[in-house]
């Protein structure tokens, strides 16, 4: 029980709910409803007064630091109630400066508390708003920026052409050949009427059983393949007279 006394009357800097003499100062400027910049420093220090007096009853001997205001509030309200002397000391302040001076704590306090009261209103992490547990991979947005001229949109365009003209599929038609195996064996049934240096065209033309679908040059170049073999052979005789001059054959 008689701690519960005693920790009634111990002082916590905590005086009716103040946290300090300038505390109670910037409440009471509150009440006066007016802005900072237009306190009234004479009325703040009556209200100042009146509320230490009214707490001396209880908590005179701990109230050191609001008793401390107090005079000094009481010092600086009688100079600011007191005629101003013509000509005041050098170095010492007027009571107009010092109670500006009080007025800029005063505001200066203001802008703290009101500071503070935000942070704490706040959202606090892990209480009122919390960290996915899995995040997000950033996003990456690819933008193309086309920076050419006529020059190399033509060039490019070339390529093109040329690349598909190198893709496009080989065909191999088909193509008629007259066989070497039945060259020679028109030359074998013909060789008995060379009696006479006959041209290798006039040869051609006598053949039979050839397709009228083969091409002279390629009937010319099977019978000339054939006409080797046979003089390899000793079958036929061949005479050119001169250099890409026509070929003759005999028996």
């Amino acid at each position: 029980m008689d701690e519960d006394v005693e920790a009634e009357d111990i002082f916590t800097v905590d005086v009716s709910g103040y946290e300090g003499p300038l505390h109670l100062l910037l409440d009471l400027s509150r009440k006066q409803k007016v802005d900072l910049l237009h306190v009234s420093i004479l009325e703040l220090a009556t209200q100042y007064l009146g509320f230490i007096q009214e707490a001396q009853d209880k908590r005179i001997d701990l109230a050191a630091d609001y008793l401390l205001m107090a005079a000094w509030l009481a010092y600086l309200k009688s100079r600011l109630l007191l005629p101003k002397p013509k000509k005041e000391g050098e170095g010492e302040a007027s009571a107009e400066d010092d109670a500006r001076k009080l007025a800029f704590r005063l505001r200066r306090l203001d802008a703290m508390r009101e500071a503070g009261e935000a942070l704490q209103n706040g959202n606090v992490l892990g209480r009122d708003v919390f960290l996915r547990g899995m995040p997000e991979q950033p996003k990456v947005v690819k933008t193309t920026e086309y920076d050419t001229t006529l020059y190399h949109l033509m060039h490019a365009f070339g390529g093109i052409r040329q690349r598909k003209a190198k893709e496009a599929p080989h065909t191999i038609e088909n193509q008629f050949v007259l066989p070497l195996e039945s060259a020679r064996d028109n030359l074998r049934s013909l060789s008995p009427k060379l009696t006479e240096w006959a041209s290798l065209d006039d040869i051609r033309r006598q053949m039979i059983g050839v397709d009228p679908d083969v091409p002279p040059r390629s009937v010319t170049a099977s019978v000339f393949s054939a006409t080797l073999e046979l003089t390899r052979d000793g079958d036929v005789d061949v005479r050119q007279d001169a250099h890409f001059a026509p070929l003759y054959l005999r028996n």
